[in-house]
This record gives C-alpha cells, sequence and structure tokens, in this order.
C-alpha cells in the first residue's frame, strides 16, 4: 500500500521525558467490545514503567518468543508542569506521536479471571513502541486518522473523533489526581482491530494529519 510521505528514520533524537507514562483504556467503544469488556463511565488508567518504551525499530523486547496483541494509538507529550484541578489548553501538549501499546493477552486474561493486577501484561521492555515525534502546534485532537500495518497488511484503521474520553477530556481527568509534568507520556488508548504481532514483523504507522509515515521492525 503507497502513501504520500516519506518514510521517517527510526531513530530520531528522543524528546526529555519525565518518565510518567500513563495509559487510557477501552477508549473506543468498538475495541472495548471486540475484547468483551464493558464500556467505562470514567476512563480506564493504568501505567508502564519508563523501561518499557522504544522506538519504532529493532530492540529491547522481553518474552522475544511470545505473541503479543498491538494496539495503536496516539501519544500525547505533555509540554508543561500542570497543578491538580489547573486548566488544559493547545499549550498543554509539546508534542504527538503514534505509538504502540504491546499487550501480552493471553498473561491479562489470566490475570484478570483471578481478579489480580496485570501489570505484567502492560510493562515489560519493548512493551510501549513510539513513532517519532510531531509538533502539537496547530492540531486538532479531535481530527487525527490513525493506521497500522502488520508486513505490509493493514490491521487497525481509527480515528480520534471516535474516542469515548477525547484528549482534553483525559488530561482534566489526570489533573483530577495528580499533578502532570513536562515530558509525561499519555496513550491516550486503542481503536478496534487489535491482534497478534511478534518478533521480527515489519511494522509501519500512518496519519494523514500529523503527516506521520514511519517504519519499523518488531
Amino acid at each position: 500500500m503507497s502513501h504520500p510521505y516519506q518514510v521517517e528514520p527510526a531513530q530520531p533524537e528522543w524528546p526529555r521525558l519525565s518518565g510518567n507514562i500513563y495509559c487510557i483504556g477501552r477508549n473506543y467503544a468498538d475495541h472495548a467490545k471486540e475484547l468483551g469488556n464493558e464500556v467505562p463511565a470514567e476512563p480506564v488508567v493504568f501505567l508502564k514503567a519508563p523501561s518499557a518504551l522504544r522506538r519504532l525499530a529493532e530492540g529491547p523486547l522481553a518474552f522475544p518468543d511470545e505473541t503479543f496483541h498491538h494496539e495503536l494509538e496516539l501519544v500525547l507529550l505533555v509540554g508543561r508542569h500542570m497543578k491538580v484541578q489547573s486548566d488544559v489548553g493547545p499549550d498543554s501538549m509539546a508534542a504527538v506521536t503514534l505509538g504502540l501499546d504491546l499487550t501480552r493477552r493471553a498473561v491479562q486474561d489470566q490475570l484478570k479471571k483471578k481478579s489480580l493486577p496485570w501489570t505484567i501484561a502492560k510493562s515489560f521492555s519493548g512493551a510501549a513502541v513510539l513513532a517519532p515525534f510531531v509538533s502539537a502546534q496547530d492540531l486538532d485532537l479531535t481530527k487525527i486518522d490513525l493506521q497500522l500495518e502488520v508486513n505490509g497488511e493493514v490491521k487497525q484503521v481509527g480515528h480520534t473523533r471516535d474516542m469515548l474520553f477525547p484528549c482534553y477530556t483525559i488530561l482534566h481527568y489526570l489533573l483530577s489526581l495528580q499533578n502532570l509534568f513536562p515530558g509525561d507520556l499519555i496513550f491516550t488508548g486503542t481503536p478496534s482491530g487489535v491482534g497478534p504481532v511478534r518478533r521480527g514483523d515489519q511494522l509501519r504507522v500512518f496519519s494523514e494529519a500529523l503527516q506521520m509515515n514511519a517504519e519499523g521492525r518488531l
């Protein structure tokens, strides 16, 4: 499948990160339904460790012999210190990118059945894959398309207009709980179409709104 944008380098400079990685689950109704989950009344928040981060290029990956589920997401990079209950606006984000939340789905399902935390299914080396960042200036975060290809086949197609909790709602919610800091990352949830991916698979993420066309290998 051809795309109008030149493929970006897989290993750009990292922005300055705080180490905080917030993730929003079940933020697209179709994704919640495909996993048999209830549509939530408020954002579902979980965390990843900073050691889970890697670029969209072959790199560290725990459990390399396992099959994971890919979850394509818009990822926000917080741009300024915001105290609890403070206002948010266009300057709240410094940049955005597309990322993959890799999930050990079978492990997560077993932990859920036992009513146990499912951190080890979501936070491990290589579980948070990031494409290059682009400036958030002048972006309308309700109008971002996102697409994932695995080995040349389109697997996920989504749009932020379908979020149950839009980006600014997520920021407001997180700020009802704690301060946010420059360099915090927020994975905003995945659309439907999640499926298997394995070490060595070729990945491509694409967004017309972000003028992004980036590829790498798991």
